[in-house]
């Protein structure tokens, strides 16, 4: 089965928004077997619309359409359907009941022309009630192609999507099962890790593919199995991983999506009763972002310090003046005495210390533009590792958050 995620609205075109729908509606799919043929963005234009609808008839199962529904003008999609699908619009009673209900009690204002138009659907449609919010959703069906349109606003779709189109969906079409499973790897480039495992995805069932999906510091390897026993499906799976275990199990972290390596970090330490504070240049904090990013890190999460400026190092972190005059502020030697004096100034049990030049310019130390010293306080010792993390600067700062999550996973697992 097919699908085709259409999102409708200028605002997406020109960059003023970023469309999270399509992502979501995808997802939605994927769980109950219907693969996403493709995503497309187009413009608030009566003929653009219609030349989209015309070009999917036939050629997927179900196109899910959003945005375009709302009370003002520049909303057509209702019209839009009318045209497409041959029909008029018309009142209903329940919608326009609703409506009513909404914007009088809730918003505390008299019914306006436009809100009671928010009741106008076609005719012929399936109505999807929306609940938490005025603009109804439209189902309708033309030969082998089911057509249905939503609200742009995401928390109206996401109520639509999970109250009246997947069921709709489930108990109308028969469809395969498709199971994912991500495998969470951190500190292996993408081709180390092919050349590694090349053997065994080889050797995959033919039912299964794999993906590779690389960001700053990590991969994840995400499984797919399609078919209609789910039960196999899963099995298969299962014994793929357990071999891939065995070729680089050094370097995966989880088994999970959710599995971040923050998430992970954040279950051993309260797992061991412990604590981390971050002492943070170069990372500009998002080191400490990434950590309290997870919910209850308030467990083992003490504080951070973000000593950008040299003169800050030295007051805050109390990094001794000499240290830095003989070493450069981007030095081993400097973040080794971050990581140390945070600790000690949270009372944590870990701390995590960044000191580099990310660029483009060098700042107050020579060293190479890229080069990131990453320092880790524990329990008994501190060490440091110093990396070039090329440019540009995005880059390194999102491979040294990596980086330092990594080392501090590492360490903890030796508990």
């Amino acid at each position: 089965m097919k699908a085709s995620i259409i999102t409708i609205g200028d605002e997406i075109l020109i960059g003023q928004i970023v469309d999270t729908n399509s992502a979501y509606i995808a997802k939605s799919l994927d769980k109950i077997g219907i693969a996403t043929h493709e995503m497309v963005s187009i413009s608030d234009e009566k003929d653009h619309i219609l030349q989209t609808l015309y070009g999917l008839q036939n050629k997927v199962d179900v196109v899910i359409i959003t945005g375009g529904l709302g009370p003002t003008k520049d909303d057509i999609t209702k019209k839009t359907f009318c045209d497409y699908f041959d029909d008029v619009l018309v009142e209903n009673d329940a919608v326009l009941v609703h409506v009513k209900d909404m914007i009088e009690r809730i918003f505390n204002r008299p019914l306006t022309q436009l809100n009671k138009d928010q009741a106008l659907v076609p005719s012929k449609c399936k109505v999807l009630f929306n609940a938490v919010g005025t603009a109804p959703g439209m189902l309708m069906e033309q030969d082998k192609t089911v057509f249905i349109s939503l609200p742009g606003v995401p928390y109206e779709m996401k109520y639509l999507m999970e109250n009246e189109v997947i069921p709709y969906l489930v108990n109308k079409f028969k469809r395969p099962f498709i199971v994912h499973q991500t495998i969470m790897t951190y500190g292996r480039g993408e081709s180390l890790l092919a050349e590694q495992i090349e053997s065994w995805e080889t050797n995959l069932p033919t039912f299964i593919k794999l993906a590779y999906l690389p960001s700053p510091g990590r991969v994840r390897l995400r499984l797919t199995a399609r078919g209609n026993d789910e039960l196999k499906l899963k099995e298969a799976i299962q014994k793929e991983i357990e071999k891939l275990d065995d070729l680089i199990g050094d370097c995966i972290v989880g088994y999970d999506e959710t599995e971040s390596i923050e998430v992970v970090v954040g279950k051993k330490l309260k797992e061991f009763g412990q604590s981390i504070a971050t002492a943070e240049s170069c990372t500009g904090g998002k080191i400490a972002q990434q950590l309290t990013s997870v919910a209850g890190a308030s467990a083992y999460f003490k504080g951070a310090i973000v000593a950008y400026e040299t003169k800050m190092k030295e007051q805050l972190l109390q990094v001794n003046h000499k240290t830095i005059t003989d070493f450069s502020v981007v030095s081993a030697e400097v973040a080794s005495e971050m990581a140390v004096n945070c600790k000690e100034l949270m009372q944590s049990d870990f701390a995590i210390a960044t000191t580099g030049n990310a660029g483009p310019l060098q700042g107050d130390s020579k060293a190479k533009i890229g080069t990131v010293f990453i320092a880790i306080a524990t329990p008994s010792k501190v060490f440091v590792e110093e990396f070039d993390f090329g440019q540009p600067r995005e880059k390194v700062i999102d491979r040294a958050v990596s980086k330092a999550l990594e080392m501090l996973y590492k360490e903890i697992s030796k508990n």
